[in-house]
């Protein structure tokens, strides 16, 4: 990731999201003046209904055995040159490859070789489609009916002691070993090959032994065995991936909720007007659809006839309707209440909003934090240093003890409770369940990342116009200085009027019934105002600071709001007063955040007692508001903050915010559903309010607050767990029990992150 300043403003550039499925490539985001219209969005978003094309790859992948597993072979596959998204199922073992230039399957397949999961390429007609839990189905069915015999033998009739018992011990346990324990073989294998060691080298190791060490006893008289324990640890491992998977499933909800939300097929108007029923997919821009009551619009496009309530709350969580004159924008997947409509088609597929939310949720489960590598860090190192403890416990109870049989089965205890599969699971868990219930919720965390900096924030600094305020500014007071009143509203109208920002479009509006007069060489200065020549004189429509470094008197008034100056050659005509009102819930929004713990500012480039006046309504200290702050001056309060020692968060409209966005700790977008994937934030409010803003501030700190209680709990488990193993007080069979309990403890604590509510 790259800073341009010719580009994009300071803005963040050049983002490549790994995420299955979609990419977002470069783009010029924000190259707009604070004069000036929405900005123009650059994202590329590909595929987003999971079609194969000639730019994808199909391959089957060996050696995966959890979701650890599907991590390394998504990163390894998507380090290579070319791959714009990777998707990977587990219980088919294969991974889905799609391109954004040319095919370098070579490459594919020496990048999963050195991961350890050798890979090779499968037709797409043969492409798998299980469900999830499916891989494992087997090895659980096979595992109960071999090992319950076993137990209920040994534990309720105790048969143990009968020599035939030890034959059918060794009669259920082979078959558990060489198809239900070739899984974690083969996992072993490929890592041992590469050097590395995982779960698998664990899970692989203990039970060969537990079943090796029955298999020397059968033959030599032992009384006691442990083919029931080496199958348990075989079959309760599968059990707890079986449940991991079809758990995990859950927390991968909100992507196929939003998939299924665009209809397959459209109703099409005829150049002669009838109507015809089609797939979506030959739907083009500039195509006219047909909505009627109750229907989900398919696509993204402008009313161009009727009117009709509609139902957003899928994109922005929202849920009151949004009314849709002719001129307005709809979103796919959206929902038509009443009216009936003619849209014309603007986007399809994956230029739509709805294809754009999808790739950043994507990206977001996806994703990995800065924290996770302490994890990774710790499991690279953890698995050797407790294959020496468990070579350390045979040595001490034979040697010591003279126990050998004990030492070998409390080994074995040692190496499967030590399986570090939970640790592995702490972090992508909670990211994934934290980025679906923000997502319910109107708020796209762009990545774990993000997650972690809402948990080091100490400062939020507000944007002041169409962040706390409505945006649509108003005009409250007109003083004129000189000439008819109709020169005056003739000629603030004529400056007005080509310009797109907010406070022209408020003047246009107010002076709409005023004479147009001729003006030539409009032009528009960033951040201070417009002029034109006007009855060879130079007329200036802009900032009262900028008029006066023109060399134009100005003399501030008593009036409320911002001022805006008219001036002809080098005397001021007129001023007016603009006020722009703050938002429904903007000072419950900024007491929420100050109860949270935040230091809150505001930054504005309207006059100070604009931005006071609109601080003191929302409950902002005095000395925390900036204002007449330039667009491009912002990231230079948030600049000074952080050199004071603050984590500053940085809301803003995204229009004119990008440097601040860029250069904030944590940057978040307020906008609309249409600018999605076109702001330099790490986390965006799809809601036009600012309510979601401690909502998100305090999901992303519950997310962070989970995944480290399940780091702890992991380290824990093991630091615990692993002495009691090799002291003999856990049986094998209890080790691998706990083993999966530990999985399904951390992963059902991220869940939790899906019923989180915001505590008042």
């Amino acid at each position: 990731m790259t800073k341009t300043g010719a580009r994009l403003v300071g803005c963040r550039a050049g983002w490549r999201f790994r995420a299955p499925v979609f990419v977002i490539r470069p783009s010029t985001f924000f190259r707009h003046s604070s004069f000036t219209s929405g900005p123009q969005s650059g994202c590329h978003v590909r595929d987003c209904r999971y079609h194969v094309d000639e730019m994808t790859t199909l391959l089957k992948v060996d050696g995966m055995s959890c979701q650890n597993c599907v991590r390394h072979a998504r990163e390894a596959l998507s380090g290579v040159d070319g791959v714009a998204a990777v998707e990977v199922n587990l219980d088919a073992g294969e991974a889905t490859v799609r391109w954004q230039s040319q095919e370098n399957v070579p490459s594919l397949l020496e990048a999963l070789k050195r991961a350890g999961y050798p890979g090779s390429v499968i037709e797409a007609k043969k492409k798998s489609n299980l469900s999830a839990g499916a891989g494992w189905r087997l090895n659980v069915i096979l595992g109960l009916i071999c090992t319950l015999p076993l137990m209920a033998g040994e534990w309720l009739f105790h048969w143990h002691a009968h020599s035939w018992f030890g034959w059918l011990g060794f009669a259920l346990s082979l078959p558990v070993q060489c198809v239900a324990g070739a899984r974690f073989y083969r996992g072993a294998w490929q890592q041992l090959k590469i050097g590395h060691s995982n779960m698998d080298t664990l899970v692989s190791i203990g039970s060969t032994a537990a079943f090796g060490f029955s298999v020397y006893g059968l033959f030599t008289g032992m009384h006691h065995l442990y083919f029931m324990e080496a199958a348990a640890i075989i079959t309760l491992i599968s059990v707890g991936h079986f449940i991991e998977a079809r758990v995990s499933e859950k927390a991968a909800g909100a992507v196929r909720a939003l998939l299924k939300l665009a209809p397959e097929s459209a109703c099409r108007l005829k150049p002669d007007g009838s109507r015809e029923t089609v797939s979506i997919d030959v739907l083009t821009p500039g195509d006219q659809r047909f909505i009627s009551p109750g229907d989900r619009i398919p696509t993204d496009g402008q009313v161009e006839k009727g009117r009709s309530a509609v139902d957003e709350s899928m994109l922005t969580g929202e849920s009151v309707p949004v009314d849709k004159p002719e001129g307005s924008l709809l979103y796919a997947g959206t929902v038509c209440l009443d009216g009936t409509l003619v849209m014309r088609v603007t986007a399809t597929g994956e230029a739509t909003a709805l294809a754009r939310i999808i790739h950043i949720v994507e990206h977001a489960q996806t994703s990995r934090a800065g924290i996770e590598r302490l994890a990774d860090r710790v499991s690279s190192v953890f698995v050797p240093i407790v294959i020496l403890i468990a070579v350390g416990t045979v040595l001490g109870w034979g040697m010591l003890g003279g126990n050998w049989p004990a030492g070998i089965i409390n080994a074995v205890g040692v190496l499967i409770v030590a399986c570090p599969c939970a640790m592995g699971l702490a972090t992508p868990a909670a990211i994934m369940a934290g980025a679906n219930a923000a997502a319910r919720r109107g708020i796209l965390i762009r990545d774990g990342t993000a997650l972690e900096k809402c948990g080091r924030i100490t400062a939020v600094l507000f944007d002041k116009t169409g962040t706390l305020t409505l945006g649509k500014p108003q005009v409250s007071k007109v003083l004129n200085f000189g000439g008819a009143e109709t020169d005056f509203c003739s000629l603030a109208l004529a400056l007005s009027g080509p310009s797109k920002h907010p406070f022209s479009r408020a003047l246009a509006e107010y002076f709409s019934t005023a004479n147009r007069l001729e003006i030539s060489g409009w032009r528009e200065e960033r951040g201070s105002g417009v002029f034109a020549v006007y009855d060879g004189e130079t007329a200036r429509l802009g900032s009262l600071k900028w008029l006066a470094e023109c060399g134009i008197p100005t003399v501030p008034r008593d009036v409320e709001g911002t001022e805006i100056g008219v001036a002809l050659g080098k005397k001021m005509i007129g001023v007016v007063a603009l006020v722009d009102l703050p938002k429904p819930h903007a000072k419950e929004v900024v007491a929420q955040v100050i109860k949270g713990g935040f230091h809150v500012h505001l930054v504005s480039g309207d006059a100070v007692r604009s931005a006071q006046s609109v601080g003191s309504a929302v409950g902002i200290p005095c000395g925390n508001i900036h204002a007449g702050i330039a667009p491009g001056a912002k990231a230079g309060i948030v600049e000074h903050l952080q050199r004071a020692g603050e984590r500053v968060a940085f809301v803003g409209d995204g229009i004119n915010d990008a440097p601040a966005l860029a250069l904030a700790d944590l940057g978040i977008a307020v906008m609309q559903a249409s600018d999605v994937a076109s702001e330099a934030a790490d986390i965006l409010l799809l809601k036009s309010d600012i309510e979601a803003i401690p909502e998100a501030l305090g999901l992303s700190a519950a997310t962070l607050r989970t995944i480290r209680q399940n780091l702890f709990w992991a380290f824990f488990y093991n630091t615990a767990t692993i002495p009691l193993a090799a002291a003999g007080w856990m049986s094998p069979v209890f080790c691998a029990a706990a083993m999966a309990l530990s999985d399904l403890f951390v992963i059902g604590n991220a869940l939790r992150l899906l019923r989180w509510k915001m505590r008042i």
